[in-house]
């Protein structure tokens, strides 16, 4: 019985660790992290090294949520120069995220046409944060860019490197012309 437990908690971790659950201690950048897709694939974030990412905690009942057509719309003008968008939805302000990840999926393709990847729902705040947010958002191994999430739609982008190299807020709309300088700068 005892090796049986040992084996299921073993199991456990190791699972953790294979699908992005290491701690942020042990990330040096993004690509150290394996997230789960919204139809629960495994994904590498290392598969997106030598593209620029926009990484975007989402929600579906936001003020913000309009965003996702600014979103879209700019996958779709730079992804052929190199720009990924990644979405991650998240429920950590005022239950804006209560869908399973069917339904924030169903939601995103329907009402917006999504086609940029898009992650299961995680926690991007609080006690339970995802080790990928508290990587991106720790100000020692951050300091310029780092800090907590402010809401729903804050924007972080990413270099070809897999370096932070800006931050936008939640009411940083996609096409705002900082964003728009800091992608382009980014993809040269």
């Amino acid at each position: 019985m005892f090796s049986f437990i040992l084996y299921k908690h073993l199991t456990l971790i190791l699972s953790l660790i294979l699908l992005g659950g290491i701690t942020m201690l042990s990330a040096t950048s993004i690509y150290d992290f394996t997230m789960l897709s919204l139809d629960g694939k495994a994904v590498k974030l290392d598969s997106y090294k030598g593209k620029v990412l926009l990484i975007v905690n989402t929600a579906s009942k936001c003020g913000f949520t309009k965003q996702y057509d600014g979103l879209q719309e700019l996958y779709e003008l730079y992804k052929n120069d190199g720009l990924v968008i990644l979405g991650f939805p998240a429920n950590n302000f005022l239950h804006q995220e209560p869908g399973s990840n069917q339904e924030i999926l169903n939601f995103c393709r329907l009402s917006y046409g999504v086609t940029f990847p898009m992650f299961e729902k995680i926690s991007v705040a609080g006690k339970d944060i995802h080790p990928l947010y508290k990587y991106l958002t720790d100000k020692k191994a951050n300091p310029k860019f780092g800090g907590k999430i402010s809401w729903n739609f804050n924007k972080f982008l990413i270099s070809k490197e897999g370096r932070i190299i800006n931050r936008f807020g939640s009411a940083t709309v996609p096409f705002d012309k900082h964003v728009i300088n800091a992608i382009e700068e980014a993809l040269k």
